[in-house]
């Protein structure tokens, strides 16, 4: 079985900016700076055919190349102890379009819809155990103005994640380009070593 999403993942400078605000608030658990990635769509658990079927159903997907740009960070969930903390982005029509497109290819599969609202954003930081409230605060304050300058994404990934005890190991199973039109891929990537 593989366990699936569906990614965009930010280039080397926006993963260092991403990396430079992993700090400063004890008992987070930091995402490695390797793995920063955009969920577009979490799957789930598949089987090859299913797998198969996925790839197949991604590379129909049409749309261009866009800019996406950080802002802010925030914590989920927005009530309660946080567990999360996250970088956000600017508001991105082009990225809520694909998503959609990405949506729709994996409902026509039967895929089990997702439950949770969409809300993009980079995870920073993970909490095992209730994290004073003063301390997240304290982070989000810092970090009120944070933003980068706007970044090209130029491609997306379906993504197989292997859960690990010191953390998952992510693995690109077929990249797609966005490239403006399906007449524009003769095929899809299938990347064949561990990312």
């Amino acid at each position: 079985m593989h366990r699936l999403f569906v990614a965009l993942d930010p280039p080397p400078d926006i993963c260092d900016r991403l990396a430079s605000l992993c700090h400063d608030v004890s008992g987070a658990k930091w995402a490695n700076s390797t793995h920063f990635h955009l969920t577009l769509r979490f799957i789930g658990d598949a089987d090859d055919g299913l797998l198969s079927d996925i790839q197949y159903a991604l590379a129909e997907i049409a749309s261009p190349g866009f800019d996406l740009a950080l802002q802010g960070v925030g914590y989920f969930p927005p009530r309660g102890p946080a567990k999360v903390l996250w970088a956000g982005i600017e508001t991105a029509p082009a990225l809520m379009q694909l998503r959609e497109q990405i949506v729709a290819a994996l409902d026509r599969l039967g895929l089990e819809p997702e439950r949770r609202k969409f809300a993009p954003h980079f995870t920073l930081a993970r909490f095992k155990r209730g994290v004073p409230a003063e301390r997240v605060a304290d982070f989000l304050a810092d970090h009120a103005l944070f933003r980068s300058a706007p970044f090209a994404v130029g491609e997306f990934h379906l993504y197989s994640s292997l859960l690990r005890q010191e953390d998952a190991l992510h693995r690109i199973e077929a990249s797609y380009p966005l490239a403006g039109g399906a007449e524009d891929w003769d095929e899809f990537s299938l990347e064949e070593e561990d990312r």
